[in-house]
């Protein structure tokens, strides 16, 4: 297996791997794991697999979830599918962290391209380790302790019919997490926040609000500040597909950009999510 990083920052590509050959090998295991942890997005070419394989070698990470929008693959659950065809419909084309809208977001997920334009439609993914690492320290202070709320209703609902919305929002009601929050594996410290953060629950205190001018005003400029963060080149590895391409993510560690520059062609994608831990 050859290893070739592709940033100093975030990601590499493995050559001389198949992943159904992972999912049954333990050692082969145990050094794709490490290399995730180091690299926090690892990419493989020419994967000529099932989905049986694709979701045998999602499980060696851990239980796989649904998600309460995108079309699943019935005869697999935990495989679901991402269709964009030639309507505009297009959500992911913003810096995320899948599922941070659970109380318990995904660690990980599989992404394999089924087919895709010759042109466009690259994905980004973003160190958000060292998106925290480099922010200016009296930020770290301010937001160390911070908690934000996380939300599903005002992405995927936002074209739904207000009852289709409630009944989302009823299933999938918002949940906080730390702004900070700690790696499980690692220890490192990672920006957590993003398009489904809504606002801080705890910011309202005597250290940040003295007037009114500071408190709502002054927590969206924050947070908005912080979300900016995952748009820095230097923080990103940008991955360019082609069918039978596939990518292993820590999310966790990291956001992802889905660049929506191939309308009106079509791309069909498949991807296993691994279930998670709450954040601390």
């Amino acid at each position: 297996m050859q290893v070739n990083p592709l940033t100093c920052s975030i990601g590499a590509e493995l050559a001389g791997v198949s992943i159904a050959d992972v999912a049954r090998d333990d050692t082969l295991f145990a050094e794709i794991k490490a290399l995730l942890l180091k690299h926090r997005v690892l990419f493989f070419r020419d994967q000529d697999i099932s989905r049986a394989d694709h979701v045998a070698f999602a499980k060696r990470f851990g239980d796989l979830e649904d998600h309460p929008v995108a079309n699943s693959v019935p005869e697999h659950p935990g495989l679901i599918e991402i269709y964009k065809s030639e309507k505009r419909d297009h959500f992911e084309n913003t810096y995320h962290t899948d599922a941070s809208w659970r109380a318990c977001p995904p660690k990980g997920a599989v992404l394999r391209c089924i087919s895709c334009p010759d042109v466009g439609g690259d994905t980004i993914w973003v160190n958000m380790v060292e998106a925290y690492k480099h922010l200016p320290e009296d930020i770290k202070v301010k937001i160390a302790g911070l908690r934000a709320k996380h939300g599903i209703e005002h992405s995927f609902g936002a074209i739904m019919t207000t009852e289709e919305r409630e009944e989302l929002v009823r299933k999938n009601p918002l949940v906080d997490h730390p702004v900070v929050r700690t790696h499980p594996e690692t220890g490192e410290k990672i920006l957590y926040v993003g398009p489904f953060s809504t606002h801080f629950i705890n910011y309202h205190t005597p250290e940040n609000v003295r007037f009114g001018q500071d408190k709502t005003p002054g927590a969206s400029l924050l947070l908005n500040y912080l979300i900016s963060q995952a748009a820095i080149p230097e923080y990103q590895v940008r991955f360019r597909w082609k069918p039978n391409s596939v990518a292993l993510w820590d999310n966790v560690s990291t956001q992802h950009y889905a660049v929506s520059d191939y309308w009106p062609a079509p791309r069909r994608m498949e991807r296993a999510t691994i279930k998670g831990d709450r954040p601390f």
